[in-house]
């Protein structure tokens, strides 16, 4: 069976996941790219680097995010949000970075993993911390109960 999913969850599906794909458009060119998440006040916290993410959003800050669930080829769940890329400073910058680690960090494997989250105290301004607040979303289900 097919489906949408309701606003409830839609929200518990953005709240679980830690990587969504991020949708950027200018000048003709759209790019989707993995990023660490965090979801909440309906907003999407992420960071990035300097690159061409960070310059197509700074020169269109309408984007897309999609993130999904997927169990087997029949068992799934999708959610798509579009809003518009903000960059954050001072406290609400630190913050957003601070929770993004705590919810990322647990979720590694091993001790000896290397995460680009241990920025040194150095390079933190280099970093680029930014929300999308939520204007709208849609989800989607494929579900086949036996």
């Amino acid at each position: 069976m097919l489906g949408d999913l309701n606003k409830r969850e839609i929200i518990d599906l953005l709240e679980q996941q830690v990587i969504g794909r991020l949708g950027c458009h200018f000048e003709g060119e759209t790019y989707v790219v993995p990023v660490n998440y965090i979801y909440r006040n309906n907003a999407i916290y992420a960071h990035t680097g300097k690159g061409k993410k960070l310059d197509m959003m700074r020169n269109n800050p309408r984007v897309c995010f999609q993130v999904d669930e997927i169990l087997d080829t029949f068992r799934w769940k999708s959610v798509i949000v579009w809003g518009t890329f903000q960059e954050l400073v001072g406290e609400e910058r630190q913050q957003a970075m601070q929770g993004i680690i705590h919810r990322i960090m647990p979720l590694t494997d091993s001790s000896s993993q290397r995460s680009s989250h241990a920025i040194p105290d150095d390079q933190q301004n280099n970093i680029v911390v930014f929300k999308i607040p939520v204007i709208e979303g849609t989800g989607r289900f494929e579900s086949h109960e036996q």
